[in-house]
């Protein structure tokens, strides 16, 4: 399966001190190994002095433009974000579906503009809870990938990190079982294999992103297809974030 990566995703929350003691406090806590990446993707305002600060944790972006430079007020480029420090980022977040109506096709610009720049990303993809409960995710998670993801040339594909973050499990407190996110990334390995072949589905890692703490962390990444997580609120103390890496 693909490399072990625990990515955090601190969404806007935390001053710029805090930010920094934070990453001092992880990089204390945690002893850095070729085995593991470990991320996280803070307020944009912060990367360049997060950059300078952090010595193995990697600092990421929340959010890019696809567009390299013109009148796109409030929007940040790949140029700029590199400039600063950071040198990967999210794409297709539910929240930036949700509640800023990204869409699919939009995401594919956003993912075309990352390959072309090489510069990484996670890609986000999962269901709300109302196709859950329709029984649909399946339908809607791969359109989601078909739609901004497998354009891709193979040797573009192979470098790919994808994140499933059930929606209903974000935030709320609820955590998919343990089978339900073995069973969403063994079908989304599948998918890759389908279209890329097995070595390429082999070698992409697939993350959970939806209320992993530190009780239920050892559980999720035992699953053969689950190759580390996504984390949200815990990644905002050094303790539970430390305790998701080690786990």
């Amino acid at each position: 399966m693909g490399r072990k990566v625990v990515a955090g995703n601190w969404k806007m929350n935390l001053g710029l001190a805090e930010g920094v003691q934070l990453v001092k406090e992880i990089e204390a806590n945690y002893t850095s190994n070729d085995e593991i990446r470990v991320m996280a993707f803070v307020p944009s305002l912060f990367v360049s002095t997060l950059a300078d600060t952090a010595s193995s944790l990697e600092i990421g972006v929340q959010n890019f433009y696809h567009e390299s430079k013109g009148a796109f007020t409030g929007e940040i480029s790949i140029e700029q974000v590199t400039g600063c420090g950071a040198f990967i980022g999210l794409i297709g977040h539910s929240e930036r579906r949700s509640i800023f109506g990204e869409t699919n096709e939009l995401l594919k610009a956003k993912v075309d503009a990352a390959v072309a720049n090489e510069f990484e990303f996670i890609f986000c993809c999962g269901e709300p809870l109302e196709v859950r409960e329709a029984g649909n995710e399946n339908d809607h998670v791969r359109q989601q990938l078909e739609e901004s993801l497998f354009h891709l040339s193979a040797n573009d594909m192979k470098e790919i990190l994808i994140a499933y973050e059930p929606v209903w499990a974000i935030g709320t407190g609820k955590t998919a079982s343990t089978q339900q996110a073995e069973d969403m990334h063994s079908a989304i390995r599948s998918w890759i294999s389908e279209k890329y072949g097995e070595d390429i589905a082999d070698s992409v890692s697939i993350l959970y992103g939806g209320s992993c703490n530190p009780q239920n962390a050892s559980e999720l990444f035992a699953c053969e297809n689950v190759d580390g997580g996504l984390i949200g609120g815990a990644s905002l103390k050094a303790d539970s974030f430390c305790s998701i890496i080690n786990a």
